[in-house]
């Protein structure tokens, strides 16, 4: 038997939940099974378990898009008992059951061996907000914006993506420009992180110029809508702004002048499913260019029966840095 947080929906679509406890029989079909040892709260888990958007789309369902555990059976070639493995999204805790349980079946081919200088609580500290944010660093130096070129604004800077991208960007000597729309109570949080400069949202979120002055070589945004357009226009020529969210919206209301006159390159962040070589690179690099300390200082956690709650904080903004799930606790 194990412990889960179910989601169950009724004929008029309200979205409730429970703490169940279950047996292996219940779990999806899968060729590997997970003892999972800890998960993680996402601002995608924290629409689904508020029902704010359509995220699920099987019920009943484990949320849940990220895990981390050992490996207790596999009938994968890759995969064997003992095995220290990471999952993250493919579709798990929205149309798979997730990580919001204390055992998981899943299809082998979604794993990530766990690097050996990463334990299963840290990996979901890192998360799909972390990894995310790597895949994000990794597009810019593809893009040659390297830590000489100038500055990196970070949007959405004290949230799950935007701590561990200044994290990362500072240890690997970038001048680190956070934006957040709690810059006074998080100023302080988001230097310890490594920005040596920190402004308001504000700055940002309402519309701007086509073009604006060059401020940044480039940029990792998790907002989009005018905050995105409004990095894009700041953006000096030739750099590369990554986007991974859609925070403030997903429309994109701007013009092609960043792109047609500075040869600017906006490259998008496919998390979810990203290619295996892909994740892999990430994690490999996040075993080694995220200082540790830092990542426990930005992680809170919590347990199972917490989840419901930090959920709609989340949703809210009201939560700082990452939330880690113990999910025996």
């Amino acid at each position: 038997m194990f412990n889960a947080l179910l989601l169950h929906r009724d004929d008029d679509r309200n979205v409730t939940h429970e703490l169940a406890e279950l047996d292996d029989d219940a779990l999806p079909d899968g060729d590997v099974t997970v003892d999972v040892e800890y998960s993680t709260i996402n601002y995608k888990d924290g629409l689904a378990l508020t029902n704010r958007s359509p995220i699920v789309r099987s019920w009943p369902m484990v949320p849940g898009i990220d895990l981390a555990g050992t490996v207790t059976a596999s009938d994968h070639p890759s995969f064997g008992a003992g095995d220290r493995v990471v999952l993250n999204g493919w579709g798990v805790g929205e149309s798979h059951w997730g990580g919001f349980a204390e055992r998981a079946r899943v299809d082998g081919n979604w794993l990530v061996h766990l690097p050996d200088a990463l334990t299963t609580r840290q990996a979901m500290a890192i998360g799909t907000a972390g990894y995310t944010s790597m895949l994000c660093v990794l597009a810019l130096e593809r893009h040659s914006v390297t830590a000489d070129r100038g500055p990196v604004v970070v949007t959405g800077a004290a949230g799950g993506v935007g701590s561990v991208a200044i994290a990362i960007l500072a240890r690997l000597g970038y001048d680190v420009i956070a934006s957040s729309r709690r810059s006074d109570s998080e100023g302080e949080y988001l230097r310890r992180l490594g920005a040596g400069e920190v402004i308001d949202a504000a700055e940002l979120s309402e519309a701007g110029r086509p073009l604006a002055s060059a401020r940044w070589a480039g940029g990792i945004d998790a907002v989009g809508s005018t905050t995105l357009v409004n990095v894009l226009a700041a953006t000096q020529p030739h750099g590369c702004v990554a986007a991974c969210g859609l925070a403030q919206g997903a429309d994109l209301p701007g013009t092609v002048m960043p792109f047609v006159i500075r040869g600017v390159t906006l490259a998008g962040i496919d998390s979810v499913m990203q290619p295996m070589a892909g994740r892999q690179e990430a994690w490999a690099r996040l075993a080694t260019d995220l200082d540790p300390g830092l990542l426990d200082a930005m992680t809170t956690e919590v347990g199972l029966a917490d989840v419901p709650a930090v959920a709609a904080d989340i949703v809210e903004g009201r939560t700082r840095g990452r939330i880690v799930v113990n999910v025996g606790r």
